[in-house]
């Protein structure tokens, strides 16, 4: 059973973002989901965290429609942040543990450690990129099968980066899918495993990154720059 299947997905707002998308992808890897601005990234992800139900087509999440039952085994972060700042870092972890049982506590003390974070402090106090930080250390805390980050490290400096992207290589299970919609391409390439292209709301290219190096004797971000 593929991790993802989706056959003829449309979705519209005032305009066609997803047009006849058809898109398999197997669990065992970190895939990046690039494109323009403005070609369905981020409505893609929403449709597969179970957020976005007026859409048309089939779409199934490890072999069943996206939706409350879905949420269980899939991590989903946005690309804006979400947490009440209200709440101390602590009171995050905290809720997080009573919405999802697969939320491991010791793994987010340790990502906050390598991302050196403060485990007491007020999220109001943090600027932009200690809160993305605090995000992806959330997301990545749950023992989910499917990770849907959304522009995870566009609020964060160049030398956190790699810091990050060193922080999902260590925490990936080579048993999950983990999908990471970015505009950085070049910085999350040594990440991954394949690359998926959307454009005008179609898959234009879902390929394996070793095809593109070996064959194309291109970088990901050359081979995007000349394509679009």
């Amino acid at each position: 059973m593929n991790a993802i299947e989706i056959h003829k997905l449309n979705m519209s707002y005032k305009h066609k973002v997803l047009n006849d998308l058809d898109l398999n992808l197997e669990y065992g890897q970190i895939v990046g989901l690039v494109g323009e601005n403005g070609t369905g990234k981020s409505t893609l992800l929403r449709i597969l965290a179970g957020l976005e139900m007026t859409y048309k087509g089939d779409v199934k999440v490890n072999g069943e429609k996206p939706g409350a039952s879905s949420k269980s085994y899939v991590s989903y972060q946005p690309d804006k942040f979400s947490l009440d700042e209200s709440l101390s870092v602590k009171e995050t972890m905290d809720t997080y543990k009573l919405f999802f049982d697969d939320f491991d506590d010791k793994k987010f003390k340790t990502l906050l450690a390598d991302f050196k974070l403060p485990f007491d402090s007020k999220i109001k106090e943090m600027s932009k990129g200690m809160k993305d930080k605090i995000q992806i250390a959330l997301s990545l805390s749950r023992n989910a099968k499917i990770f849907l980050l959304d522009e995870p490290i566009s609020g964060v400096d160049p030398s956190s980066r790699k810091i990050i992207i060193d922080a999902i290589l260590k925490n990936f299970d080579e048993n999950s899918l983990l999908i990471i919609s970015t505009h950085l391409i070049n910085a999350i390439e040594p990440l991954l495993d394949r690359v998926v292209f959307l454009s005008d709301g179609k898959i234009f290219l879902n390929e394996s990154v070793d095809y593109i190096r070996d064959e194309k004797k291109m970088s990901i971000e050359d081979y995007f720059t000349e394509v679009f």
